[in-house]
């Protein structure tokens, strides 16, 4: 399969370890969606950038989402998801899963592969409006 340059989301150096890389994508009918890449132990992994447990909660809020022994941290709720697998091994929404962004990794460099989304940028949305709610009213 050939990579289209412009489905290169970053280097795969760029992909820390610790936290979250975070892009944003258009679907289908051309709606922007934040999106993450978090390194796994094969590689990186992508995830739309939402809790499973309140929809309108990110995970990573511009500035990385905590990451701890390869689980992917919700700030808001304390859910715990795998970063291979994007499974909720704990908290609020225990069972559910991520919604997966499908990327490859090819010499050195991530390119987004979904065939529901095409890349637009990296960083946040930027919608004239403040995006998802970084805060919520916690409810467990």
């Amino acid at each position: 399969m050939a990579l289209a340059p412009d489905s290169r989301i970053t280097s795969l150096d760029a992909v820390p370890a610790d936290t979250t890389y975070l892009f944003t994508v258009r679907d289908d009918e051309g709606d922007r969606r934040e999106a993450v890449l978090v390194r796994t132990e094969d590689g990186v992994r992508g995830w739309l950038n939402y809790c499973r447990h309140l929809l309108d909660v990110r995970l990573d809020k511009g500035d990385g989402a905590p990451m701890r022994d390869g689980e992917l941290v919700c700030a808001n709720h304390g859910a715990y998801f795998e970063a291979d697998t994007g499974y909720c091994t704990f908290g609020p929404c225990d069972g559910a899963t991520l919604e997966a962004v499908d990327t490859t990794v090819d010499d050195g460099d991530v390119y987004l592969t979904d065939e529901d989304y095409t890349f637009v940028e990296s960083g946040p949305m930027d919608d004239g409006d403040d995006g998802p709610s970084n805060t919520s009213n916690v409810e467990f």
